[in-house]
């Protein structure tokens, strides 16, 4: 399977005082605000770190519930946090924290299924950087 999926990004002024937009093929993201405070403070938009850590934790998670059912567990319910740390110009760190509802998995096979889909996730492929994981099962 190949495709393609699109974003774009617009910018017009200054990195401080400037103002943009992204906005993606799927429209779920459309003109979504981007600027100096809602990458480095807190302001209303969103960033290249925050989707950084979107895209991740989705991936994950669905690279995860793909192995789980080839290995024939439904999962009930998978929660994914993706925490990206930007530091000194660079991401330096993704931390996933995986909480997991899954009937009959014990917690060893559900283990070394996230550590797979960590692996072969494909945003995980791609990130030139350290990815750790802490993994919980509910019973």
């Amino acid at each position: 399977m190949k495709f393609t999926r699109r974003a774009n990004a617009n910018w017009k002024g200054t990195g401080m005082e400037g103002k943009g937009t992204i906005s993606t093929q799927s429209t779920t993201l459309n003109s979504a605000q981007l600027s100096f405070k809602t990458r480095f403070e807190e302001g209303v938009g969103t960033n290249p770190e925050e989707l950084i850590a979107a895209a991740h934790s989705g991936c994950f998670t669905m690279q995860l519930s793909f192995l789980l059912s080839e290995a024939g567990f439904v999962p009930e319910d998978l929660n994914t946090v993706a925490k990206v740390t930007f530091e000194d110009g660079s991401i330096t760190l993704i931390q996933l924290e995986l909480n997991g509802k899954v009937p009959g998995i014990t917690e060893d096979e559900f283990q070394k299924a996230a550590q797979k889909a960590k692996e072969i996730c494909p945003i995980s492929k791609l990130l030139n950087t350290e990815i750790t994981l802490s993994v919980a099962l509910i019973a």
